[in-house]
């Protein structure tokens, strides 16, 4: 007991104080910033001397025709030199080659081309670079942003530049995990963004309306509610049970739930939204009403109708217009585009899938969209 007095702490009244409380998570964040920071620099670092490592492996083979052999002679010898360093292996020294040839094919250059932001445009113009060099400039700290791993993920399941350019801007911009990254490069966001039909060019402002449109997908992918052949045992109710978090994660960022069946008095009878989310970078409430049958005309007109009152009821001076989404089984392009021609509530309109196709034996185990209907209404 004497020994563990003696270790009491003699500023215990200080540790306490609100105030101190206060300082300690600032100085906490301003040190977990810094790691942050270091981290990011050791990676772009990493980064360019691979470009660097890549770049002259794909330039001597050309030059000497040096076959497979001298990779394996370069890493046993860097090996030597550099016993404290990884990634020196055979297979890495042949993805840095990789890297580099993938990157550096003029079909990039023309990508990033006119698409630099200013302060890269402004350095390579302080370099004197011409314009080919600006485009290399900005493309070489682009690839850095990234991790190694993401760069090897994309490598070995992306062939199309535009699509690689695609998952590198969202990765930076939402700060991906490799996993997340791995997620939607599964569930091919790349096809799928901003593919819905909307009438959000006509309804929002420009800045609103590109966002609005990136974040339509086309179709949804709610397979996550089925029963995947290797856990097939699981219970469907927990799977239901877990429908939130995928779902959100099918919406993609910046979504905010709110609630199911939301309730809307309207006069004197009261409505039930399906789904209600706050979409927080367009500042706005997004109202989501699921169709397990094809869209028809009076799905627009309904929608408008719960925009109206959402817009009346919950909307306040701060948020932007509300925005509506309908799910469908099935739409026609041009059934949507007459429903929606003139309406003034911005409105998108997409389909959903609920499985890939699934051997007969296991179809019994999945829910129909009638009853995912039904569940969804429930919880």
């Amino acid at each position: 007991m004497t020994k563990a007095s003696n270790h009491v702490n003699p500023n215990s009244e200080i540790i306490i104080q609100p105030e101190y409380k206060e300082f300690l998570q600032e100085v906490k964040q301003r040190i977990k910033s810094s790691q942050a920071k270091a981290a990011l620099a050791v990676n772009k670092s990493l980064i360019q001397l691979y470009w660097g490592i890549g770049k002259l492996i794909a330039e001597k083979q050309e030059e000497q025709s040096w076959g497979k052999n001298v990779i394996e002679q370069l890493s046993h010898d860097l090996k030597i030199e550099f016993p404290d360093m990884s990634g020196f292996s055979p297979r890495n020294l042949w993805d840095t080659r990789r890297f580099y040839l993938f990157y550096s094919s003029p079909i990039w250059r023309q990508l990033v081309a006119g698409n630099t932001p200013d302060h890269y445009a402004l350095k390579a113009a302080n370099q004197k670079e011409s314009p080919k060099d600006q485009s290399l400039i900005f493309l070489r700290q682009l690839v850095a942003e990234i991790p190694w791993g993401h760069h090897l993920l994309i490598l070995n399941k992306i062939s199309d530049p535009m699509e690689a350019l695609f998952y590198i801007r969202q990765t930076i911009e939402h700060n991906w995990s490799r996993n997340m990254l791995t997620f939607h490069i599964e569930q091919k966001l790349f096809s799928r963004q901003g593919m819905g039909m909307s009438n959000f060019k006509e309804t929002l402002s420009t800045s609103q309306a590109i966002i609005a449109e990136q974040m339509l997908k086309d179709p949804y992918n709610f397979s996550f509610l089925t029963l995947e052949p290797k856990v097939q045992e699981l219970d469907l109710e927990k799977q239901l049970t877990e429908h939130i978090t995928r779902f959100l994660l099918e919406l993609g960022k910046g979504f905010a739930y709110i609630g199911r069946q939301y309730p809307l008095k309207v006069g004197e009878k009261e409505y039930w939204i399906d789904l209600l989310f706050y979409h927080i970078r367009l500042r706005c409430f997004v109202v989501i009403d699921l169709k397990v049958t094809p869209f028809e005309p009076e799905h627009a007109g309904k929608m408008n109708f719960y925009l109206s009152a959402v817009d009346d009821l919950l909307k306040t001076d701060a948020d932007q217009a509300s925005i509506g989404i309908v799910l469908c089984k099935s739409k026609g392009a041009v059934e949507v585009e007459y429903a929606l021609r003139g309406i003034s509530k911005p409105i998108g309109v997409s389909e959903f899938v609920l499985t890939e196709a699934l051997p007969d034996e296991l179809k019994s185990n999945f829910p129909t969209v009638e009853e995912f209907e039904q569940e969804i209404n429930r919880l």
